[in-house]
């Protein structure tokens, strides 16, 4: 059932799947009650509580999620950070071959496996692989 045929043409559109749910503000979220109270079979009542129940858990569901997604994506942020402060640095490590390696850091990537180091000899190396910061490469003239 669309929300909207509850709330009324004007309030919008959405329906009650994936995050209709977290969206929904309390005054929307007080009508859709309402309106379950209203519409119901007086001689043979629905049980209003498991109602609530099932909506807050859905609501509580949701709010997880979003709170994972927004953690994962920090961690990232932050691993994309530290990798990048080793960008000139010497580093040691294995690469996904699980080829020890030992370079200085070039550039750094993000990838779906997290950051990368990519070093000057053409080696890459995921940041979780490293294993030691080295001394700072000396800068020639």
């Amino acid at each position: 059932m669309s929300i909207q045929g509850v709330l009324g043409a004007g309030e919008g559109t959405r329906t009650a799947s994936g995050d209709a749910f977290s969206n929904l503000s309390s005054e929307e979220f007080t009508k859709i009650i309402l309106t379950e109270l209203q519409n119901q079979d007086p001689l043979s009542p629905n049980d209003t509580g498991a109602l609530l129940q099932q909506l807050s858990s859905i609501r509580s569901i949701q709010s997880d999620l979003e709170l994972q997604s927004r953690l994962t994506s920090m961690v990232a942020q932050n691993e994309l950070a530290g990798a990048s402060s080793l960008i000139g640095r010497r580093v040691s490590g294995l690469t996904d071959s699980n080829q020890r390696v030992e370079d200085e850091v070039e550039s750094v990537s993000r990838t779906d496996a997290g950051a990368v180091l990519n070093l000057k000899g053409g080696k890459k190396m995921r940041m979780a692989y490293l294993d030691e910061i080295l001394a700072t490469v000396p800068e020639t003239k």
